[in-house]
C-alpha cells in the first residue's frame, strides 16, 4: 500500500488524526502516513496531520477606542506576545485562538480602562499592563496558549486633551529642572559656607595658637630676663658683704672706676672732702 511522508520541524506540532479523531500529537520528525483507499466494499482509514506553530508570536490591537472613568475617549494600541503550548487546546477548545486573544485582550483593555480616570492613566501606565495580562493569562491557558507579555503600544488622547497634557509635561519638566538647579545651588552654597567655616576654624587655630606661642615667649624671655636680675642682686649681695667685711678691697674697686673715668677727657670727677673750720670760726 503506498504511503506519503510528512516531516514536522521543531517550530511546530503535529496533530494526528484518524477518520476525523485525534489519537496522538506528533513531535519534530519524518514520519509515514497511508494513503486512504476507497473501494466501496474494502476502504482503508484516512489519515490527516495539521500543523501547529509553536513559536513565539505577537498580536497587536490597533486603535481601540476606550472610556476612562472619567468619561475620556482614548485609543489604545496593545501588542501581546504568546506561544502555543497545548496543540489539541488551541484547535479544539476555540474555533480560532488567534482570534479569540484579541477579543480577550481587547476586552481586558476596556475593563481596566473602564476603572481609572486620566490622572491614573497618565502616573500609571505600567498597571494597564498588569491588568491586561492578569485577565488574559489564565483564560488563555484554557485554549492552549501561554501570555508571556502584553504591553500598551500607543497611548493616543483627544487633540486639545493632548495639547494640555504636553502643556503638563512641559511644566513638570521645568519644574524638575528648576528644583535640580535650586538643590545644586543649596549644595554648592552649603560646601562654600562649609569651606568657609573651616577656613575660618584654621585662621582662628593658626591665630590662637600664635598667640598662645607669642606669650610662651614673653613669659620665657621674662623669666630669663627675671632669674638674671635675681642672680645680679644675689652677686651685688655677696660683693656688699664682702666689701664689709674687707673695706680695702671697696676702695680699690673706687680708685678702679676713677682711673677708667681719667681716661675720658669730657669725665668730670667731684670728689668731696671734710670742711675744716678754723679757730676764728672761719670755713676753708
Amino acid at each position: 500500500m503506498a504511503r506519503r511522508e510528512i516531516i514536522i520541524k521543531d517550530t511546530h506540532r503535529g496533530l494526528w488524526y484518524v477518520d476525523g479523531v485525534l489519537t496522538r500529537i506528533l513531535e519534530a520528525g519524518r514520519y509515514s502516513i497511508p494513503r486512504h483507499i476507497d473501494l466501496g466494499v474494502y476502504r482503508t482509514p484516512r489519515v490527516e496531520v495539521t500543523l501547529v506553530d509553536v513559536r513565539e508570536r505577537d498580536l497587536t490591537i490597533k486603535g481601540q477606542e476606550i472610556l476612562t472613568a472619567d468619561k475620556v475617549a482614548i485609543r489604545v494600541s496593545i501588542i501581546a506576545q504568546f506561544r502555543v503550548t497545548d496543540p489539541r487546546a488551541a484547535l479544539h477548545e476555540v474555533a480560532n485562538y488567534e482570534e479569540r486573544l484579541y477579543s480577550d485582550v481587547q476586552l481586558a483593555a476596556r475593563r481596566s480602562l473602564a476603572s481609572m480616570n486620566l490622572e491614573d492613566i497618565l502616573t500609571n501606565r505600567n498597571r494597564l499592563s498588569e491588568d491586561i495580562l492578569r485577565d488574559v493569562k489564565e483564560s488563555a491557558t484554557t485554549y492552549g496558549l501561554a501570555i508571556l507579555r502584553a504591553d500598551v503600544k500607543d497611548l493616543i488622547f483627544p487633540g486639545n486633551l493632548q495639547e494640555i497634557m504636553n502643556r503638563v509635561l512641559t511644566a513638570e519638566r521645568l519644574s524638575q529642572a528648576q528644583l535640580v538647579e535650586a538643590r545644586t545651588k543649596a549644595d554648592a552654597q552649603r560646601i562654600d559656607a562649609q569651606a568657609r567655616a573651616e577656613v575660618a576654624q584654621i585662621e582662628s587655630d593658626t591665630q590662637a595658637r600664635s598667640q598662645r606661642q607669642v606669650a610662651e615667649s614673653e613669659a620665657e624671655a621674662q623669666r630669663i630676663k627675671t632669674t638674671a636680675e635675681v642672680e645680679s642682686l644675689r652677686e651685688r649681695e655677696g660683693a656688699a658683704g664682702v666689701y664689709t667685711q674687707h673695706p680695702a678691697l671697696l676702695r680699690l674697686h673706687e680708685l678702679e672706676t676713677l682711673r677708667s673715668l681719667a681716661r675720658v677727657a669730657n669725665a668730670r670727677i667731684y670728689i668731696g672732702f671734710d670742711k675744716h673750720v678754723d679757730p676764728d670760726g672761719e670755713k676753708d
